[in-house]
C-alpha cells in the first residue's frame, strides 16, 4: 500500500501526450489496464498495471485539492463509467458505445482521459499523476477524503441556483450555449448508438439468413435441383458480404464518430459540472456581501473579510474558468473533427471493399445465366 499522496508542485516525469493502453485483461469482472508511459529522460518507458478503481482513486485525488487557487474554475477531464464486459441494456444505457463489448472504444476514451489531465497545466502537478503513470503499486484501495464534488452532491438546494442570473455576461452566455449543447450532444450520442445497435441486428438476420439458405442446398443429379441450389448458395454467399458490411460499417461508427460524440458529451456535462460550481460561489459571494452591509459593528470586520477572501476566490475561480473554456473549445473542435474525418475515411474504405465485393457476385449471377 503507497503512502498517502500530497499534492505538491513537481513535474511529471513522462510525455503526457503518447500515454498508451497497450493491453486489456479480463478476470471476472475485473478489468486491468496495462498502462505505457515515455520517461522524459528518454532512458525507457513505465508500464503500470490498473484497475478501474485506480483511474477513480486518481480522479478523486484530482477532486480533493481544495486548497490549489481557482480549482473549481477547472473542467476536469470526464473519467467513462466504469465497464466489466456486460453487455447488457444498462450497462449500454450507462456506457453508451462504450458498453458495446468492444474493447477499443473504451481504452481509447480511457488513454484520452490519462492524456488531458497528464498535459493539464493545473492537474498535472498533483503528484498522484506520476504516482498513478509511475508506481508499480496498484493505489486504487486507498481512501480519499471528501472533495468539493462529495460537498456539493450532497446539498440538493444547491441545484437552485443553475438558474441564477450571472453579473458577467460572459459566463452567462457560455451556462446558455452549454445548456443547449448538453442536450444536443447527447441526443446526438443516443441516437447514434440506437443507429449502431440497428446496424448490429442487420448484420446478425444477414448472417441467419446466409446459414438458413444452406438448408435449401439439395444433393442429387437433377437439373432443376442442382440449379437451384447453385442458386441457393450464391444468394447465400451475398447475404454473408452483406453481413460482413454491415458489421465493418457499424464497427467503423463505433470507433470513429460515435467514440467522438460519447467523449463530446461527457465534455460538455464537464463544463457544466464547473460553471455550476462557479454559480454557487457567486451565490456565496453575494451572500457575503450583503450580510456584511447589514452586519452591526461589532460583525462588521470580521464579516468584510470574509467577503474580501470570497471575492479573491470567485476572481481566481474566473481567471481559471475562462482559461479552461477557451482550451475546451480548442479541443472538443480537434476531437470532433478528427472523429469526423476518420468516420468518413474508413466508411469509404469500406464502402469500396464492399462495392468490389458485390461487384463479384454480380459477375457470378452473370456466368449463371449463361
Amino acid at each position: 500500500m503507497m503512502e498517502e499522496v500530497k499534492e505538491v508542485t513537481s513535474a511529471l516525469s513522462v510525455h503526457g501526450h503518447n500515454i498508451k493502453i497497450t493491453d486489456v485483461v479480463k478476470d471476472g469482472d475485473v478489468l486491468t489496464f496495462v498502462i505505457v508511459s515515455q520517461k522524459l529522460s528518454g532512458t525507457g518507458e513505465y508500464h503500470v498495471d490498473r484497475t478501474w478503481d485506480d483511474f477513480e482513486w486518481l480522479q478523486q485525488h484530482l477532486f480533493s485539492q481544495e486548497d490549489v487557487p481557482g480549482i473549481q474554475g477547472v473542467i476536469f477531464p470526464p473519467l467513462p463509467a466504469k465497464a466489466n464486459g456486460n453487455t447488457s441494456a444498462k450497462v449500454i444505457k450507462q456506457l453508451g458505445v462504450l458498453g458495446l463489448g468492444e474493447w477499443q472504444p473504451y481504452v481509447k476514451a480511457l488513454e484520452t482521459f490519462l492524456q488531458l489531465v497528464a498535459t493539464h497545466k493545473i492537474l498535472n502537478k498533483n503528484k498522484a499523476v506520476e504516482v498513478f503513470l509511475t508506481s508499480s503499486d496498484a493505489p486504487g484501495r486507498q481512501k480519499v477524503k471528501k472533495n468539493i464534488f462529495n460537498r456539493l452532491s450532497q446539498a440538493v438546494e444547491e441545484m437552485r441556483k443553475e438558474g441564477h442570473k450571472d453579473v458577467d455576461e460572459f459566463f452567462q452566455t457560455e451556462r446558455d450555449h452549454n445548456l443547449v449543447l448538453t442536450g444536443c450532444t447527447k441526443t446526438a450520442a443516443e441516437k447514434f448508438l440506437d443507429m449502431v445497435l440497428t446496424e448490429q441486428k442487420i448484420a446478425v438476420a444477414c448472417g441467419h439468413f446466409s446459414a438458413a439458405l444452406h438448408l435449401c442446398v439439395e444433393p442429387g443429379e437433377d437439373p432443376d435441383k442442382k440449379a437451384f441450389s447453385r442458386l441457393c448458395v450464391q444468394i447465400s454467399e451475398v447475404f454473408n458480404s452483406m453481413k460482413k458490411n454491415m458489421t465493418s460499417v457499424a464497427e467503423n461508427n463505433v470507433n470513429t464518430l460515435g467514440l467522438g460524440l460519447d467523449q463530446e458529451s461527457r465534455y460538455q456535462e464537464a463544463e457544466k459540472e464547473m460553471l455550476f460550481r462557479r454559480t454557487c460561489k457567486l451565490v456565496e459571494l453575494e451572500n457575503a456581501t450583503r450580510n456584511a452591509e447589514k452586519a452591526k459593528p461589532v460583525k462588521k470586520e470580521a464579516m468584510e473579510e470574509l467577503k474580501t477572501a470570497t471575492k479573491t476566490e470567485f476572481q481566481e475561480i474566473c481567471r481559471v474558468a475562462k482559461q479552461e473554456i477557451k482550451q475546451f473549445q480548442g479541443v472538443r473542435v480537434k476531437m470532433l473533427q478528427q472523429a469526423l474525418v476518420q468516420w468518413c475515411e474508413r466508411q469509404l474504405l469500406t464502402a469500396k471493399e464492399s462495392a468490389d465485393q458485390f461487384n463479384q457476385h454480380l459477375q457470378a449471377f452473370r456466368e449463371m445465366t449463361q
